[in-house]
């Protein structure tokens, strides 16, 4: 489990970041776990997986604050993510919750800067507060999560539009309707996307049919489920609170699918024959 072997997807920019990274929701939010949680961030970011990502919404910041600590002195190590909230989304509300953030995060800067869903809001207006950022050096790229086809064309509309980096979207094994229109239009447009539950919070490992494509392999069902969201160049932030589940995903970086095991997937999990509205949890 080489750092030097882990797989990359690359930014609009040009710029490679790590595929498998860690998410956050949850963490941070229950005090006895908390020294597990920052050994399990910083294990993570010793293996490799230097793609950080977070919320405002997690824990009302207590997830951004458990990262802040976890990456105390190790902040230039990683590509840090995090979200606005849609409710605050609107061109000042935008910039005053970054700041927030990078408060609780003890950052001057966010690499990533997304709107968590779509609002009430005009994007534009979330667009504005993501230029006035970037203008301020607060943020270095910003993005969307949680936008459709439908909300990407608009979005290409505006202006500033093409400087759009990434869609984090629901995406695993059994949520695939985004590989019918949505993954293919961000590929087209040089969107990145980013998977998060690529697991399924967990119930993806429930049945039988990830255990008996695992097996062969001498892998387990998380790194099977993992390995074919990175196979399919997405990358993919599932959460890890304890440095035992960190090394366990960090086995699916170098885990290849031969085409039997993806022939296997398709049959248990198949792939989308028509359109599907994109999915959240």
């Amino acid at each position: 489990m080489s750092v030097e072997s882990a797989r990359t997807v690359t930014l609009p920019s040009g710029e490679e970041i790590a595929a498998l990274g860690q998410g956050t929701w949850y963490l941070g939010e229950d005090p006895a776990r908390r020294e597990q949680e920052i050994a399990a961030l910083r294990l993570a970011v010793d293996l490799g997986m230097t793609l950080v990502d977070t919320a405002e919404m997690y824990g009302d910041g207590a997830a951004e604050e458990l990262v802040g600590e976890a990456l105390r002195g190790r902040r230039e190590e990683v590509f840090l993510v995090s979200k606005v909230l849609p409710g605050n989304a609107d061109q000042k509300g935008t910039v005053a919750a970054c700041e927030r953030s990078l408060r609780r995060l003890r950052t001057e800067r966010l690499d990533l800067y997304l709107l968590h869903w779509r609002g009430r809001w005009p994007l534009e207006e979330t667009l504005a507060g993501f230029t006035d950022l970037m203008e301020a050096g607060k943020i270095r790229y910003w993005g969307v999560s949680n936008l459709d086809v439908a909300d990407m064309a608009e979005l290409t509309t505006l202006p500033g539009s093409d400087a759009a980096a990434v869609d984090q979207v629901l995406y695993n094994l059994s949520r695939r309707g985004i590989e019918w229109d949505l993954l293919p239009w961000c590929r087209e447009a040089g969107v990145t996307v980013m998977a998060y539950s690529p697991v399924e919070q967990g119930r993806l490992l429930e049945g039988g049919a990830l255990d008996a494509v695992a097996r062969p392999l001498g892998a387990t069902p998380a790194q099977v489920a993992l390995a074919w969201v990175l196979a399919q160049g997405v990358a993919a932030i599932p959460r890890s609170g304890s440095p035992d589940h960190v090394r366990e995903n960090r086995g699916a970086v170098d885990l290849r699918l031969p085409p039997e095991a993806l022939d296997a997937l398709d049959e248990a999990f198949p792939p989308p024959n028509g359109p599907t509205p994109l999915e959240m949890l």
